[in-house]
């Protein structure tokens, strides 16, 4: 089979490798079918990823068929199509035990810490791998891992179909962010730099949008919630400064909750007054935890709007044409998805 290995920072290989064989009798051999491109495989592509570790075979939003099963196998069958969960975990640290396995103390994660999905074949647990249905096309499962991690944030951050949220980057995760926090009944403000990345927002369901460059942000939250501000703000934007803004005064309101889901490693501004004075609450959201299986549901009955999340779609045998898009950033191409076959 091939597999692609990002051998270390902008240098990358397509090799020629055996297939990988089943080790116990509780693993499943899955033939990969689509593959979901995400920042966090640029980041690892340019070394700014600092989870990643190299070589490495990227991909952690992977999606294929069941071709074998080991022979104690029974969650999942041969002709199944399944998503496959990007994080190992032990099932026994503190975190585990508490449901909180996103953040296991021996975490290692699909893509990043260990070997990825862009291999045309790839073993994992049978655990790992969630069914879902035949009417899901492959290139629309891709983006269920993606999906999940909006339920996972929008649950740290306890919303309620009375919150007001605000969204600081309305890209792939932002967008998913705000169709997860409309379909839970809450009213939206999107702000971003890009008159068309926001329009797209409001086609997605954005109740206000709001462009950084022409509009004061403070200014217009207050205008829009008649001077009480938000109640939960989410980072996604995700750079050097994005975080410390979200506690400009008047942008969340006293006992609001701010979510943050970037791994910027340049510090933030922020003091403990900041924090304290409107005891607001700053969560940090990793990755995603149990939330396969409902967003495969919701998935099912077309719960969310796929259409433009992904937008560029790459056959596997002309991969280098991913890494030609992340060595030259191209605003058309928000989220790509490599296709096998």
């Amino acid at each position: 089979m091939k597999e692609v290995v990002i051998t270390k920072p902008h240098e990358y290989a397509v090799r020629e490798v055996p297939l990988p064989g089943i080790t116990n009798d509780f693993e499943v051999l899955v033939q990969m079918k689509a593959v979901g491109i995400c920042g966090s495989d640029h980041h690892i592509y340019h070394g700014a990823n600092p989870c990643s570790t190299y070589p490495r075979i990227p991909g952690h939003e992977n999606v294929g068929i069941v071709v074998k099963v080991g022979p104690k196998v029974t969650k999942v069958n041969i002709g199944d199509r399944v998503v496959i969960d990007l994080i190992i975990t032990c099932g026994e640290c503190y975190q585990c035990k508490i449901g909180r396995e996103n953040v296991c103390e021996n975490v290692r994660v699909r893509g990043s810490g260990t070997d990825g999905g862009l291999r045309e074949y790839i073993v994992v647990p049978e655990e790992d791998a969630y069914v879902f249905p035949e009417t899901i096309p492959f290139r629309d499962a891709a983006l269920i891992e993606p999906y999940a991690i909006g339920a996972h944030c929008t649950q740290r951050g306890r919303l309620v179909a009375e919150d007001i949220v605000f969204i600081l980057g309305t890209g792939t995760i932002g967008s998913i962010i705000l169709q997860t926090c409309k379909e839970k009944g809450c009213t939206v403000i999107c702000c971003d730099v890009n008159d068309e990345t926001l329009a797209r927002a409001k086609g997605y369901g954005a109740d206000y949008i709001i462009n950084s460059k022409k509009e004061n942000i403070v200014a217009r939250v207050q205008e829009i919630t008649r001077g009480k501000g938000v109640t939960v703000a989410f980072d996604s934007a995700c750079f050097q400064g994005s975080l410390t803004s979200l506690f400009e005064v008047g942008l969340v309101r006293n006992a609001g909750r701010i979510v943050s889901l970037g791994f910027v490693t340049a510090p933030e501004t922020i003091s403990q007054a900041m924090l304290n004075q409107r005891e607001l609450d700053l969560i940090g959201s990793r990755m995603s935890c149990y939330q396969f299986k409902p967003t495969i549901e919701k998935f099912a009955r077309h719960a969310f709007n796929l259409n433009g999340i992904a937008t560029t779609f790459i056959p596997f045998n002309e991969i280098e044409k991913m890494f030609y898009y992340m060595d030259h950033p191209d605003p058309k191409v928000k989220k790509m998805v490599v296709l096998f076959e």
